[in-house]
């Protein structure tokens, strides 16, 4: 959850997924501050889980949807909106159908003819499917790590006689004393002996081990 001003990086969010012909979840609200009323566009109605009508939206009701990790940071923006206040937010919703949406939210003051603060407008935007997307391929890199890590401690295991834990350790001094992540370690390691491969009475005694099956088994 994040809450800063209107023209710092949440604008930039913004602005980077108009900019982007990102095909966005975008809706409109308004804030009167006179008789604290809440008007919203369908699509932030739908955004919340309701089809537009279906509800009257409240301040009580913004924050029974929001997630309990930013309901006490979204109450204080709310408490800002209802003095006209500017704000740029990024939170999760959880809506009527129990679904988490991640929202960028940004509100201006809105003023009447006189220059006046009568209350609060803005927008929401879904972003959803970005922030998902990044978190996958977040997952993916962790994954990809791990399994050079477990090809490196392999190789550890077998030139040194040694188990898992012990390999591990190993991977992990050379990051120490490199100052290099211990992916790229495993990594660098992998393929400097793909490139040097293996010598000759090494390699034969893999073949032996894979076409005798000798050893392969403990029967």
């Amino acid at each position: 959850m994040t809450d800063t001003p209107v023209d710092s990086q949440e604008s930039w969010d913004v602005a980077a997924v108009f900019s982007g012909g990102e095909s966005q979840r975008v809706g409109r609200f308004k804030y009167f501050v006179a008789n604290q009323r809440w008007v919203w566009s369908d699509q932030v109605a739908r955004m919340h889980g309701y089809e537009p009508g279906a509800v009257e939206p409240t301040t009580e009701l913004l924050l029974s949807h929001q997630h309990p990790d930013d309901r006490a940071k979204v109450a204080e923006i709310l408490e800002r909106v209802k003095t006209g206040g500017q704000f740029s937010s990024r939170h999760r919703v959880i809506d009527a159908f129990g679904c988490t949406r991640w929202m960028v939210v940004v509100g201006d003051r809105m003023i009447d003819e006189t220059g006046d603060a009568i209350g609060t407008e803005g927008f929401y935007v879904d972003v959803t499917d970005s922030v998902q997307s990044d978190v996958t391929k977040a997952m993916s890199g962790v994954v990809e790590s791990r399994a050079l890590i477990e090809q490196a401690k392999g190789v550890l295991m077998v030139a040194y006689g040694v188990d898992a834990d012990r390999a591990f350790d190993i991977l992990k001094w050379r990051s120490q004393t490199t100052q290099v992540k211990l992916k790229t370690v495993a990594a660098q390691l992998l393929h400097a002996l793909m490139r040097q491969g293996l010598s000759a009475e090494s390699t034969s005694a893999v073949d032996r081990l894979l076409v005798a099956g000798t050893g392969l088994t403990d029967d």
